[in-house]
């Protein structure tokens, strides 16, 4: 038998697993974009098209992408991408024109390039005895412990005496803070360090703090400190100066002249092309990107020169086993950044590239992410290198892995939010920084929930809302997006600078988004708002952050987003991005029904209410201050409102009655005097036929609702309809043509 834990063992596994990735991603795709008005342009050895886009795609030029319209499907690569429109060069001929077709791009290539860095670790003794001690890191620590003033201290000497060390950084402990002062510290002592994380915002986040602290010190010195490739911008708006385009730029300004010049003259013929397309602007445009590339081979040559001189460089996993520029190089120390969502085989290449190396991240927030549901892939592919390495395990048995620091103090959470997270998220150990009980009373004190941090809102007995979007499966609940979206209103004119609405599933959060998008146009210039999954929300944070878990009645079962192995970290996530205000959106009377005591969930559920946190419905009126003029709640029983917009109606009036439910006698007086124009639809299982229905359809739906002209909706009318409500009885209208026409759509799917 095998020896499971030695390196070509793993180096094995490893392969065969990203294979597994990539075979997957090229049979069934991953990231699709819709491209449309396609017009063929030349052949050569590959037809060329021309495609518009509705925004500008995060697609690199050269990348490998696929197409497929109607029944064809055929590969190519990207030749040109800017702006709203792309070149392609595909295998197969698809026609002259092309009306609209599904683009997918997958950067497998990335994981190619992690198999060949694999095959190379093999033929070295030094990497494979360096991936080794990551992977099986059972050495004693040589750091000497007896004079440890602070985190940065510690980790300064375990990173001098030991090969490998571990530090776990839940939010808020000061993890930047504590690996940019120990990097600065190594450069200070004339060693190498390379800076690696999975995303470019945090490469970014780490170097601009590492800049800075050497700034305060008067210790920077430009060309030392260097972002190599991609960078996301923002973090780095005071530092444009480590960029490897702006040393570049400031160094050679002919060079950077002729490539503005260029790129002027290309989004020229981009904007020509969009108005009205001719063959000439886009063999123009080809030519172009034919000079750009080589223009970008001599900045690529500059490039090389930077990195010769830098002492702290900072680049993504996948271009540091992308690019012989750095995974052929040597360094004192390596620091890897967001390990927790970094695949194994990236962490334990990245290993290899120093003599010593810094494993830091958080396994108690979001794993790594893989599509193939191959044993091999989720062995390797979706669990983090703190869980492989055992290193993770000691905790469940309230104890530190020696070759672990754990950053125990958090800063950024109010006292009150923290409590659950820290309780039962990290078995107490885990604790708050003086500083949060007062610097975070400002956003407390706004409203919604003035004086009040951490918050449930119980939509229990409010009626049967949580459906599944028919096509995806994915769930949404109408009736507590709205009242998400009241809650975002009410912060933003509370005065919240930063709100993050976060959700489970991804069709709520696309609804919310067309909330934002169509209601708050002008309020989202007062406050940075998003609304997504968790994912998007991880290595952020926000002034208040709103939890919708959507699930409730009439679904039998909360879904594995909620209750599966990674909900733990998915409701950690939602709740420590937060600052000073953390609302969650839940159905209790579900939750209590259907998930069991240990699950996080319903931990979260019973510790709020045991600490007096909850607000039912009976409490709308306290909390809802401010009525949007599209969004109106009131009393279900004052129906003076919602006969006035029946009476209203000029084209359609759309009514859903529950199985066994039917209408009070004022209701079918009300729509007899219809205008004759105005189609009425019932949807029920019932035709009710004394209501004199243009169309009947033969849908059970779980709660009552009415669209008006497709653009008015009313939740929680007619009110003798609802299923399972309390007082006070609650009614919604929204005025939103974007949710009405989703919800309509949906009702038409078969």
């Amino acid at each position: 038998m095998v020896e499971k834990n030695t390196t070509k063992t793993y180096i094995k596994e490893w392969q065969k697993a990203i294979q597994k990735e990539i075979s997957f991603l090229k049979k069934f795709g991953g990231t699709r974009y819709i491209v449309y008005n396609g017009r063929f342009i030349s052949r050569d050895e590959m037809f060329t098209y021309y495609f518009d886009t509705s925004s500008s795609l995060p697609i690199p030029i050269g990348s490998k992408i696929r197409l497929e319209w109607g029944g064809l499907k055929t590969n190519g690569r990207v030749l040109s991408s800017e702006g709203k429109g792309m070149i392609v060069a595909l295998e197969k001929s698809i026609g002259e024109l092309i009306s609209e077709a599904t683009l997918l791009h997958d950067p497998w290539e990335l994981l190619e390039n992690l198999i060949e860095r694999l095959d190379e670790i093999k033929k070295s003794k030094q990497k494979r005895a360096r991936l080794k001690r990551l992977m099986d890191p059972t050495m004693e620590p040589k750091h000497p412990t007896t004079r440890i003033k602070s985190n940065v201290h510690e980790l300064t000497l375990r990173s001098k005496y030991n090969p490998v060390t571990f530090v776990w950084g839940p939010p808020g402990t000061g993890k930047t803070y504590t690996l940019a002062r120990v990097a600065a510290n190594k450069y200070l002592q004339e060693k190498r360090i390379l800076v690696l994380a999975h995303s470019n915002q945090a490469v970014d986040v780490l170097l601009a703090e590492i800049s800075l602290f050497l700034k305060r010190k008067d210790k920077f010195c430009v060309g030392d400190v260097l972002r190599y490739g991609t960078n996301s911008g923002q973090s780095l708006a005071n530092h444009t100066e480590i960029t490897s385009e702006q040393l570049i730029e400031s160094s050679n300004p002919k060079l950077s002249k002729e490539r503005t010049a260029l790129l002027v003259e290309r989004r020229t013929i981009k904007q020509d092309l969009t108005r009205s397309f001719s063959k000439r602007d886009s063999d123009e445009l080809l030519e172009i990107e034919t000079k750009l590339a080589r223009l970008l081979d001599k900045f690529r040559q500059k490039e090389l020169e930077l990195l010769k001189k830098a002492a702290i460089i900072g680049t993504t996993l996948a271009k540091a086993a992308s690019d012989s520029a750095i995974y052929e190089k040597e360094f004192d120390l390596i620091i890897v950044d967001e390990a927790s969502m970094a695949y194994v085989p990236q962490a334990a290449f990245a290993a290899t590239l120093g003599k010593r190396v810094i494993i830091c991240g958080d396994f108690k927030q979001l794993p790594p992410i893989a599509a193939s549901r191959d044993l091999l892939v989720t062995e390797w592919l979706k669990e983090d290198i703190f869980h492989k390495t055992n290193v993770a395990d000691s905790v469940n048995q309230q104890k530190l892995h020696p070759h672990m620091l754990l950053l125990k103090e958090q800063r950024r959470m109010h006292p009150d939010i923290s409590a659950f997270t820290n309780q039962y998220i990290y078995k107490s150990l885990v604790a708050d920084h003086e500083a949060v009980y007062t610097n975070r009373n400002k956003i407390v004190l706004q409203t919604p929930f003035s004086g009040h941090a951490s918050i449930l809102l119980d939509t229990s007995y409010t009626g049967h809302h949580s459906l599944s979007e028919k096509s995806s499966n994915s769930r949404y609940n109408l009736w507590q997006l709205l009242l998400s979206f009241q809650l975002i209103y009410e912060s933003v004119l509370g005065g919240a600078k930063s709100i993050g609405y976060v959700t489970p599933y991804r069709i709520q959060s696309n609804l919310m988004n067309l909330l934002i998008e169509e209601l708050l146009e002008n309020e989202n210039k007062n406050a940075d708002i998003i609304a997504a999954t968790v994912h998007r929300f991880q290595g952020s944070e926000r002034d208040v952050m709103i939890f919708d878990t959507v699930d409730a009645e009439p679904q039998s079962r909360p879904g594995m987003l909620l209750v599966g192995k990674d909900s733990e970290r998915l409701i950690n996530v939602a709740i420590t991005r937060t600052r000073g205000k953390f609302i969650h959106v839940s159905n209790t009377s579900f939750i209590k029904k259907n998930i069991f005591r240990g699950k996080t969930l319903r931990q979260l559920v019973d510790h709020q209410m045991q600490h007096n946190q909850q607000v039912t419905t009976q409490k709308i009126g306290y909390w809802i201050k401010n009525q949007h003029s599209k969004l109106a709640w009131s009393h279900a029983r004052k129906q003076s409102k919602v006969f006035q917009d029946l009476q209203s109606a000029k084209n359609s009036i759309v009514i859903a009655i529950p199985e066994g439910k039917t209408l009070a006698t004022e209701w079918e007086r009300m729509l007899a005097k219809r205008h004759p124009k105005v189609s009425f639809t019932l949807v029920s299982k019932q035709p009710m036929q004394h209501l004199q229905p243009n169309q009947w359809m033969d849908e059970n739906i779980a709660f009552p609702f009415i669209l008006i002209d497709e653009e008015i909706l009313w939740l929680g009318q007619p009110l003798e309809a609802v299923v399972d409500v309390d007082p006070p009885f609650v009614a919604a209208r929204l005025h939103s043509r974007k949710v009405s026409e989703f919800f309509i759509g949906q009702l038409l799917k078969e």
